[in-house]
């Protein structure tokens, strides 16, 4: 898959020089850029990110978000991570609890924020950008299908299952949100859940088919619409469609159980990581993995976009949000599928690292 003789090294030593780079160049450029006033953005926010965002990030009169305010949500996600790692090396919880913890965000937990995120969306903005961004969206999640297939065939099968669904689902819903939002104002947030209809379906078909797919695919299609990610997506896309909401009573609970989606996702992230040994965390094949989802996919979309008749805002929010991270639910459903969750949890932990210096690096490209 990589090429041989390559020195981990070598790859650790350039992505360190490009954090320094890179946060050296934004910390010259500490100037905020004239924008929107952080206070004239959406006043539902559609995802439980912006919560989480707009309660970690200072509010400071207008402009776009600085680094320094970037780093406060990266620092709220390894806080979280941490606590996790704590609980479960204190044996708070056992190995037999945090596999109850894992069903529990599974099979409730992410339905309801699945549906939440499906009924708040916005289907006026499927219009002009909107079924731009949909239709990148769309495209790029068919190719990264075929582009896991191809690219991560030899290493064994635990491994290859996270890599296949790490090259397919981005953290575009927890960290792109917020990215979008902060970039591009209002405009950016709904275009940004527009990229998110797609990635949600393909997330919870595609991605869930990976992991409990087996010899027989009549019981992979069984496994895969029974299950209830899967039939939040479908009552969610026909709610979504046809803009039907629950009765306030019912969705007040729907909504409490969405919020807890974030903290309970990386409580369970750092108690897997707790088990992981420290001289096996830094993996040559996560590290070039790291390339492909960080600069190779979205430096594509990138060029894609760029021969389109589409607006900056439309080409620059498409590409952020390829950019971003593995999805956390990669080491959430290799856990629970009995797969490689330790090898799923480096893969979420150092492209989530190294999102900060690649992520700030195509904001300024696509300053351009």
């Amino acid at each position: 898959m990589f090429p041989e003789g390559s020195s981990p090294q070598f790859a650790v030593g350039a992505l360190l020089a490009l954090i320094l780079v890179t946060l050296t160049i934004f910390f010259l450029r500490s100037e905020r850029v004239p924008g929107k006033n952080l206070s004239d953005l959406t006043e539902k926010p559609t995802v439980q990110s912006a919560q989480l965002y707009n309660a970690v990030l200072p509010k400071k009169g207008s402009g776009f978000v600085s680094m320094k305010e970037s780093l406060y949500l990266e620092f709220a996600i390894f806080a979280l991570i941490g606590v996790g790692f704590l609980v479960r090396r204190f044996h708070v919880v056992n190995q037999q609890g945090q596999k109850s913890v894992t069903n529990l965000v599974v099979d409730v937990i992410l339905p309801c924020n699945i549906f939440k995120a499906f009924v708040s969306a916005d289907l006026d903005t499927l219009r002009s950008d909107g079924i731009w961004v949909f239709g990148i969206a769309l495209a790029f999640h068919l190719f990264c299908m075929l582009y896991g297939r191809l690219v991560f065939r030899k290493p064994p099968a635990e491994e290859r299952n996270c890599l296949r669904f790490a090259a397919l689902c981005s953290n575009a819903g927890f960290l792109g949100i917020p990215v979008a939002e902060g970039l591009y104002g209002p405009e950016g947030l709904a275009l940004a859940n527009v990229y998110l209809i797609p990635m949600r379906v393909f997330m919870w078909s595609t991605g869930i088919a990976i992991f409990s797919g087996s010899p027989d695919w009549r019981g992979t299609v069984k496994k895969v619409v029974t299950h209830p990610c899967i039939i939040a997506v479908e009552i969610g896309v026909a709610a979504m469609l046809l803009r039907l909401r629950l009765p306030e009573p019912l969705m007040q609970p729907v909504n409490f159980l969405s919020n807890c989606n974030t903290a309970m996702s990386m409580l369970v992230i750092g108690m897997i990581l707790a088990q992981l040994d420290p001289k096996q965390f830094m993996d040559k094949t996560v590290l070039f993995f790291s390339l492909h989802r960080l600069i190779l996919l979205p430096g594509i979309v990138y060029w894609v976009c760029m021969l389109l008749p589409i607006s900056a805002v439309a080409r620059n929010v498409s590409v952020m949000l390829c950019a971003m991270p593995v999805a956390v639910n990669t080491t959430i459903l290799a856990d629970k599928y009995n797969q490689n969750a330790l090898y799923a949890t480096k893969l979420v932990i150092v492209t989530t690292l190294f999102s900060i210096p690649t992520t700030a690096l195509w904001s300024l490209i696509l300053m351009q």
